[in-house]
């Protein structure tokens, strides 16, 4: 009998089925054998004592925050696939009432027609291969695309099916001024005024429903970014002279981080429903396409040090695997200590970590706050890593094997979007 047979545990081997081609899969263990709740993270490692990654999702803060948002926003609410595709987080927003995906791929189009059959999927890249187009729009029913240039409408229009019952959904991308975000979005999509407003007037007699997009930028902690770019849109719309449909007020909705601590969430929804009502369009619906403000409190990963050095600790994850934004943008995580070994009441002290690759670049300075006391063989978890975290994994140097489990713990900080849990 093998070890987790002998913990009374279930492997789920479906998810990786499930999720294709979206990135490494994860080995899926649950322990609702005999009972419907959830256990906590403690309860996983003390059960597992997992010696590789352990990432934990965390169902009711996912639903939770996906409720209050949808109530929040006036308008349709695309969750943004890309920032955490795994089944579990899919079907937790899906519980918590989304409806509507915000794809960038065909791999994500497939898995989520797979999960949701009557899901509204729109493929909101502004670039996307000739086939792709076509297999979203013949197998999986897609009907809107986004896109910023008249190579990409030309694209669209010759690998589908259109008829005069059945016409696109067509989203003509702005690009922004800066907006603050921590990532600029602008710099790689988003047309200019001039090439927008001859767009608008080339798509509408193509359009079953024409739509304006925008992306304030990722983590943008300003509202007043999206006043800004609604009013931009406005302006792009009257010039155009045609109907317009939707304003797609994109992503960028923030997260709580421990040297971030973004504005509440109706503080964003006030300047989107000031800057509409400003426009003036009553027939025009809002979209939004919130990413990271839903998911990234509802996953952390567990790892274990492998060694210290002074204070430096070599993990068992890191830029190469769910902490690439520790890496790169130098982001950082709420950290706990679990099972420690040693005495309680040590007093706290900053760390960094060092990935498992052999790559010098496989660093994350923080400062991570830990007691003073961990040592190798202790565990760490590292939260807020709902989003972008789990789905940046690769398998470089062969450090690609990680364990999914789902847990009942609230998010380990409060966010913008979330809500009181039970």
């Amino acid at each position: 009998m093998s070890l987790i047979e002998n913990r009374g545990l279930i492997e789920t081997h479906s998810l990786t089925e499930t999720r294709a081609a979206i990135g490494p899969p994860h080995r899926h263990v649950s322990l609702r054998a005999d009972s419907d709740m959830l256990p906590s993270v403690a309860e996983m490692v003390k059960t597992l004592h997992p010696s590789e990654p352990l990432h934990c999702i965390r169902p009711a803060a996912i639903s939770a925050a996906a409720r209050n948002f949808a109530a929040a926003f006036n308008g349709d609410v695309l969750y943004a696939v890309k920032c955490n595709p795994e089944p579990a987080v899919l079907r937790a927003l899906w519980e918590g009432g989304i409806r509507h995906f915000d794809c960038a791929s065909i791999s994500e189009v497939t898995l989520v027609r797979r999960l949701f059959p009557g899901a509204h999927i729109h493929f909101m890249h502004p670039v996307k291969s000739r086939p792709a187009i076509a297999e979203a729009w013949v197998l999986h029913g897609v009907r809107d695309f986004v896109l910023d240039s008249f190579s990409e409408l030309d694209k669209i229009m010759a690998e589908i099916t259109a008829s005069a019952l059945d016409r696109p959904g067509l989203f003509i991308r702005i690009a922004l001024p800066e907006t603050g975000a921590v990532i600029n979005l602008s710099k790689k999509f988003g047309t200019d005024f001039a090439t927008a407003i001859a767009l608008l007037r080339a798509a509408r007699p193509l359009a079953g429903r024409l739509g304006v997009a925008f992306h304030a930028g990722s983590q943008c902690l300003d509202p007043l970014a999206w006043r800004d770019a609604i009013a931009l849109a406005g302006e792009v719309i009257l010039a155009a002279g045609v109907r317009v449909d939707v304003l797609d007020v994109g992503g960028g909705f923030p997260a709580a981080y421990p040297d971030m601590d973004p504005p509440p969430l109706g503080a964003f929804m006030a300047e989107i429903d000031a800057a509409y009502d400003r426009l003036n369009m009553p027939g025009l619906r809002l979209w939004a396409e919130p990413g990271r403000a839903l998911v990234a409190g509802g996953g952390s990963v567990v790892v274990q040090v492998q060694l210290r050095r002074d204070n430096m600790l070599y993990i068992n994850d890191g830029v190469y695997g769910a902490l690439a934004d520790a890496g790169a943008l130098k982001f950082r995580f709420p950290t706990r200590l679990l099972h420690s070994r040693h005495s309680a009441g040590a007093p706290d002290a900053s760390f960094g970590f060092f990935g498992p690759s052999c790559d010098s670049l496989d660093v994350m300075n923080g400062p991570f706050i830990l007691p003073d006391d961990v040592a190798e063989g202790d565990w760490i978890e590292i939260g807020q890593l709902g989003a972008y975290g789990t789905c940046l994994r690769t398998a470089f140097n062969g450090f690609d094997r990680a364990t999914l489990v789902e847990v009942s713990d609230r998010a380990m900080l409060e966010g913008p979007v979330s809500e009181p849990q039970p």
